[in-house]
């Protein structure tokens, strides 16, 4: 009778033919299969990427592990995949030849529920957005001040940037730039600037603690709002409806269309500077940051603050409401907080925090796509996207060479301009427009031919 060589070691007492009633089984060893290593190809593959995450599947379905993420892909190609006995593609369980595709889109039955993320993830199309401006500009006497809001970029395709003591307008289709106004025979700087929605109208905060309002197109001021004791650095417009907050730590809130001294509201809660200001998309939210680390929200029908957030360790004034959920906003933290963090509105907790290791001067919400921006100032003075729940980067958009202090969208909600410390104003490319699906052409279609 003949053993195998597993039965001879397994059971040497029944060498010879003796099988004492023994139910004998061939039962290979598995001892130095090293299985979770030779799952992976060898480096150099040129479909090493897809190979990692079909070895990722492979082990989640045969070793009960719980990889969801091209991340933790490759780290274990990292980890796995490094020792040199186990590159030659003869020692591979389950390997595939130079040139061979492996076949990530098989479709798999009853896989696990980590197995599914990671499919969906690796299907994800991968965006490369421009790592340089496509636009560059120069701004002179742009201030270096963390405080305030120079930059607006109407919905008629034009940018606001105040300069010195000066308003310029800069078209986006004509490359057209016109001065404004100028205040220099008061000495008197500009320390905000903010659009009205129609894109017609702007209004300008100034160093002496008064706004005024513009006719961008007649070119002519229109009315003068006083009544704050300092500089305004933040403007925010809610139909006709104007925000303004200042040093003297006061928000005033007035209807244009009223005489220049009515006051609709005047909202007390910040200790010091107010230097943030932005109204929810359904306008029933005011946020508010101030240089007193605090973050208040308000709504009209109460004169107190509905939230006062004190999580922060440092000036907020980058302030972002996510035009995708009710009631999910974002604020950024200065030099000692560097946090950007979430808030639901309507619990009034705390949703998500990351450190993002810089001061945050700005951000805001893609219209298109769940995402968003910041614009960091000491340490680190560049631009980054997010990606959101998850907060993973999608880029890192580096250019100034000094602090990032200004940023604004533009109306199509493809591109945003920042303002600098070094005096430039850079264009970049950063979000996606959706896509509209064509309806297929068909004689079934109702009115096809009708004109």
């Amino acid at each position: 009778m003949f053993q195998s060589e597993y039965q001879q070691r397994l059971l040497p007492g029944v060498a010879g033919g003796k099988r004492e009633d023994l139910d004998l089984r061939c039962i290979p060893t598995r001892a130095g299969n090293h299985w979770n290593r030779n799952f992976v190809n060898a480096p150099g593959n040129s479909s090493v990427c897809e190979s990692s995450v079909y070895s990722c599947l492979l082990r989640n379905e045969f070793l009960d592990e719980n990889i969801t993420s091209l991340e933790n892909c490759e780290e274990s190609v990292q980890v796995h995949g490094q020792t040199d006995d186990f590159r030659n593609r003869h020692n591979r369980i389950f390997g595939f030849a130079s040139g061979s595709s492996p076949p990530v889109r098989t479709p798999f039955v009853n896989i696990s529920e980590s197995s599914q993320r990671l499919l969906s993830i690796f299907k994800r199309p991968v965006r490369r957005l421009p790592r340089r401006p496509y636009k560059i500009l120069d701004a002179p006497e742009l201030q270096d001040d963390f405080y305030l809001n120079l930059i607006d970029w109407s919905s008629k395709n034009t940018l606001a940037v105040g300069l010195g003591c000066s308003v310029y307008l800069w078209s986006a289709v004509s490359g057209q730039v016109t001065r404004l106004c100028d205040f220099n025979n008061e000495d008197n700087l500009i320390t905000a600037v903010s659009w009205h929605g129609e894109g017609r109208h702007v209004a300008i905060g100034t160093q002496s603690g008064y706004v005024t309002i513009w006719d961008a197109e007649s070119q002519k001021q229109m009315s003068r709002l006083d009544e704050h004791s300092a500089r305004v650095t933040a403007l925010a417009w809610c139909g006709n409806q104007l925000a303004s907050g200042s040093r003297d730590r006061s928000i005033l809130q007035r209807d244009v269309r009223n005489p220049p001294t009515h006051i609709t509201r005047c909202l007390r809660g910040h200790k010091l500077e107010v230097c943030g200001l932005q109204w929810s998309p359904s306008n029933r939210y005011l946020a508010s940051g101030g240089s007193d680390n605090r973050l208040l929200v308000w709504t009209d029908d109460r004169p107190e603050p509905i939230y006062a957030f004190d999580e922060h360790k440092a000036v907020v004034k980058a302030l972002g409401w996510s035009p995708h959920k009710s009631g999910l906003l974002a604020s950024g933290g200065g030099s000692a907080d560097r946090c950007l963090r979430f808030w639901n509105v309507l619990t009034g907790k705390l949703v998500k925090c990351i450190n993002t290791g810089a001061q945050i001067s700005n951000l805001a919400w893609a219209r298109d796509s769940r995402e968003l921006v910041t614009t960091h100032g000491h340490a680190q003075p560049q631009v980054i996207a997010w990606r959101y729940p998850s907060l993973k980067q999608v880029a890192r958009l580096s250019g100034h060479t000094q602090r990032v202090l200004h940023l604004s969208v533009s109306p199509d909600n493809e591109s945003i301009v920042t303002g600098g410390a070094d005096e430039t104003l850079r264009f970049w490319t950063v979000f996606t427009k959706q896509k509209i699906s064509k309806e297929p052409n068909s004689v079934l279609r109702l009115f096809n031919g009708i004109r």
